[in-house]
């Protein structure tokens, strides 16, 4: 069974505590590693800099803390596969919504399932939507 590197938990403990449990099931079947949880102000505007992002520190999902929003791959890494980056992020996708999560990928961000109709794609980004963090605060008593 496919288990997280130490380094990826590290970086997956500075996300909200329900992408948390997402992705400690996903790994369970679908190896994986966990790119980054939370950015702080220069590692974000770095990423716009870079074209990796479009959102400015402080309005990114990175950017809270807990991060509301995580980039994963699946392992090992095959950044020119796009294919294989759909699967991962359809078994992402069903596995938070049999866990009562819904989550919002970076390969469909109106969630409208038409993969090809984004001005931006970000496939290893999967963010939690913001009602359902309130709920993940309310179940786990963070955040009050």
């Amino acid at each position: 069974m496919p288990a997280l590197s130490e380094k990826s938990i590290a970086k997956l403990s500075t996300c909200h505590p329900l992408l948390q449990r997402v992705f400690h099931e996903v790994v369970r079947e679908f190896d994986c590693t966990i790119l980054e949880g939370h950015r702080n102000k220069d590692r974000q505007n770095q990423m716009v800099d870079e074209g990796k992002s479009q959102v400015r520190w402080p309005g990114g999902k990175h950017n809270t803390v807990p991060s509301l929003a995580v980039d994963v791959t699946p392992y090992p890494i095959k950044w020119d596969d796009r294919e294989r980056q759909t699967l991962f992020a359809g078994y992402v996708l069903a596995t938070a919504k049999s866990m009562g999560v819904t989550l919002r990928w970076g390969g469909d961000w109106d969630r409208d399932t038409e993969v090809r109709d984004n001005n931006f794609d970000d496939l290893v980004h999967f963010e939690i939507v913001e009602q359902e963090a309130r709920k993940g605060e309310a179940l786990t008593g963070k955040g009050q």
